[in-house]
C-alpha cells in the first residue's frame, strides 16, 4: 500500500477524514528510529465553528497558526505543560480543520516504543492516550509544523479496512468547556482489535 498524499487531508470533511484516520499506520523517522503504529482512536475538530477547537471563532495566535496553514501537516502542542498531543491539520489553508490522534496500537519499532514509555512490555496503557500515544512515537513539540508527506512522520495506508458497524463514535474528552459543541459525536474509535 502506500502513503497518504496531500489530496487527502486537503478534503472539507473533517469527520469523515477523523474516521478515515482509523486503520491508518502512523510511522516516525525520528532519531534515526523507526516506529509505526495503526490509529486506533481520533477525535475532530472543525475550526471556527467549533467551540472546543483551539482556532474557534478564527482565533489565530503562536500556536494555533500551524491549524491555519495548507492540511497534511502535524500540529503538535503541549497539553498541561507535559503531554504533547499530536494532531493531523486538515483543509484547504485558512480553514483550520484538525484530527487529534488518541490512541494506537504500535506495530513496528517496539523496543524503541518500549524505551520511550519505560515499559517492559506492550500494554493497554502503551499508547492509549493522545500523551502516551506522541510519546510512544517520538512525537514532540518541535514537530509543530512537520510536512506529513515527507520522511519525519508521515501516514501509510496498508490495507486495513475498518467497517462502519466497527466504529463507535463518541463525544471528545476534555472539551467541557465548550458547551453544546461538547455533545458532538466527534470522537471515534475502533471497536474491535485491529
Amino acid at each position: 500500500m502506500s502513503k497518504l498524499e496531500k489530496d487527502f487531508y486537503l478534503r472539507p470533511d473533517v469527520v469523515l477524514i477523523s474516521k478515515e484516520l482509523l486503520g491508518k499506520y502512523l510511522f516516525t523517522k525520528i532519531d534515526g528510529k523507526l516506529t509505526a503504529a495503526i490509529i486506533t482512536e481520533t477525535e475532530a475538530y472543525a475550526g471556527v465553528t467549533d467551540k472546543a477547537s483551539h482556532a474557534y471563532n478564527n482565533r489565530r495566535t503562536a500556536r494555533t497558526e500551524t491549524m491555519f496553514g495548507e492540511g497534511g501537516k502535524a500540529y503538535v502542542y503541549l497539553c498541561y505543560g507535559i503531554h504533547h498531543l499530536f494532531n493531523i491539520v486538515t483543509n484547504k489553508k485558512d480553514i483550520p480543520h484538525a484530527v487529534l490522534v488518541r490512541a494506537v496500537k504500535p506495530v513496528e519499532g517496539i523496543t524503541t516504543i518500549l524505551e520511550r514509555r519505560s515499559h517492559i512490555k506492550l500494554h493497554s496503557k502503551t499508547s492509549a492516550g493522545p500523551g502516551t500515544a506522541s510519546q510512544a512515537l517520538g512525537i514532540i513539540t518541535k514537530h509543530n509544523g512537520v510536512d506529513l508527506t515527507g520522511n519525519k512522520i508521515w501516514l501509510e495506508d496498508k490495507g486495513i479496512k475498518v467497517s462502519k458497524k466497527d466504529i463507535i463514535a463518541g463525544t471528545r474528552i476534555g472539551v467541557d468547556y465548550a458547551g453544546d459543541d461538547a455533545k458532538l459525536p466527534y470522537r471515534f474509535f475502533i471497536k474491535l482489535e485491529v
